[in-house]
């Protein structure tokens, strides 16, 4: 079975660009919990699939805890090696693959493409807007359909992976 996406998450990185609306890591998480309590009622295993690293601290520790009361729960991270950080080549491509009417390829442009373990002290301490002023982490301009549809399907054949070992290690995450 498959659930509908949660469409809101921890976003505070992003809040200082206008739109941006984050119910934060604490409310997700409560959030996830009673979800997964409720969910797991009357399913024997859940799992979350995560793809915005915002929400991280949330799905672990809802995991962790669902767990820890006996439920069969674990998560999974929606990510590719050698991805960039945020609305650059990889997500766009995804979306280009996905959902091209939502891509504005009028508005593209780069951000800044420095790693992303570069950049994490000045974006813990300033969100986004501190490492990129139009809040791209990355080059979207290089992106293509293409691209996305071999992304998505390495993202899908991973997880489908991931699910199927079930091997949850640290804080419920699928190995």
């Amino acid at each position: 079975m498959l659930a509908p996406a949660i469409g809101y998450g921890a976003s505070g990185e992003h809040q200082g660009f206008p739109g941006t609306v984050s119910i934060g890591t604490s409310v997700l998480q409560l959030l996830l919990v009673e979800y997964g309590r409720s969910a797991c009622d009357w399913a024997s295993r859940l799992v979350f699939v995560n793809g915005h690293g915002g929400n991280v601290a949330a799905v672990a520790s809802a995991v962790t805890l669902l767990r820890k009361e006996g439920r069969d729960v674990a998560w999974c991270a929606c990510s590719v090696p050698g991805a960039d950080a945020h609305a650059g080549h990889t997500e766009t491509s995804v979306l280009l693959h996905i959902s091209p009417e939502s891509v504005h390829t009028e508005e593209w442009v780069a951000g800044n493409e420095a790693p992303l373990s570069d950049l994490m002290p000045r974006l813990r301490n300033g969100g986004v807007a501190a490492v990129s002023s139009v809040g791209v982490l990355g080059n979207p301009t290089t992106a293509s359909a293409e691209d996305g549809s071999r992304i998505f399907a390495e993202m899908v054949v991973d997880c489908t992976r991931r699910v199927v070992a079930w091997t949850p290690g640290a804080r419920g995450l699928l190995q």
